[in-house]
């Protein structure tokens, strides 16, 4: 099993309601990276939990109720009397989805470290990303959890920055780099790295990761595909499928359970596993994550496949 850490929200999609310019039809759809992630995995069949804040309200409660309904292991949420995150979200012309978020002292930013409780064997690895790095107390709270775990459990992180969350780049980077030291796997946009690190190569900052624990460095690219850089095979790349592309909420997320619940279905989702990795292995896993993420951007919103639909 997986446990996943970090934000849990509703996504709040707005459209022009017809020809009456001061009305909005707004759809909520539930989300958060996070949270995708263990909805992605538990629908590609890989046992997944989630750790993270949940309010009481309504919002949290329908939250809980999908994750439910979704078959991911809620034991590891934490409730509190705190309203639930809105994430507003616009869609670019290329598809791309703009966010502006309602979140200051939501449920999902307060867990601390004695909120999560000791974890059993059936824990194989921990995922992290997003803007729960950088926002306290749940920021301190998943630094902690890295280091006392990284020796024992596959770690994987997903920067996925939100600079309308914390526009403080030397914070993302500071928590991106001491996350990174510690992960086995980590896995990035290009625009991410753009953002954090302008001017420099995308493939440097790969290498240079590579250089501590991590094993694997994943590089997305949109249409233009994937990269993949190994610790002991090298570079490699997947072009990226073509599809009608409807909205690219999710793919990213979608690419990110890719990548585990593949691990996990080879039984590779370990440290040492992940550093005995064969190139074609390499090369099934990239492909299985493009291709799951390329099913997401056909549909609206965070609507990610199950394992048949990739098949």
């Amino acid at each position: 099993m997986y446990l996943v850490c970090g934000e849990a929200l509703f996504d709040v999609f707005a459209a022009p309601a017809g020809a009456r310019r001061n009305h909005l039809t707004l759809e909520a759809v539930a989300g958060g990276s996070p949270f995708n992630v263990a909805v992605g995995l538990s629908r590609l069949g890989t046992p997944a939990a989630l750790f993270t804040g949940m309010s009481q309200d309504h919002f949290g409660q329908q939250l809980r109720q999908v994750l439910e309904d979704e078959r991911v292991d809620t034991r590891y949420l934490i409730d509190f009397d705190a309203p639930t995150t809105l994430a507003m979200v616009a869609v670019g012309a290329n598809g791309s989805p703009i966010y502006s978020f309602r979140g200051e002292g939501c449920a999902d930013r307060l867990p601390r470290d004695e909120h999560l409780a000791p974890l059993g064997d059936e824990v194989r690895g921990i995922h992290v990303g997003s803007y729960s790095i950088v926002t306290a107390p749940i920021a301190d709270t998943l630094l902690s959890v890295v280091r006392r775990e990284s020796g024992r459990r596959l770690i994987s992180l997903d920067p996925n920055i939100r600079l309308n969350v914390e526009p403080d780049l030397a914070r993302w980077r500071e928590r991106v780099e001491a996350i990174a030291a510690l992960a086995h796997l980590i896995k990035v946009s290009d625009e991410d790295l753009a953002l954090l690190y302008p001017g420099e190569a995308p493939e440097a900052i790969a290498h240079r990761w590579l250089q501590g624990s991590c094993e694997l460095a994943l590089l997305t690219r949109g249409d233009q595909g994937a990269q993949l850089f190994s610790a002991h095979h090298g570079e490699l790349y997947e072009a990226a499928v073509a599809v009608n592309i409807r909205d690219t909420v999710g793919a990213g997320d979608t690419f990110q359970a890719a990548l585990l619940s593949y691990l996990h279905a080879h039984r590779l989702d370990s440290p040492a596993a992940l550093a005995q990795i064969e190139r074609d292995q390499l090369q099934a896993l990239l492909s299985f994550a493009v291709r799951a993420a390329a099913i997401t951007c056909s549909r609206r919103g965070p609507d990610l496949p199950y394992r048949y639909e990739i098949a």
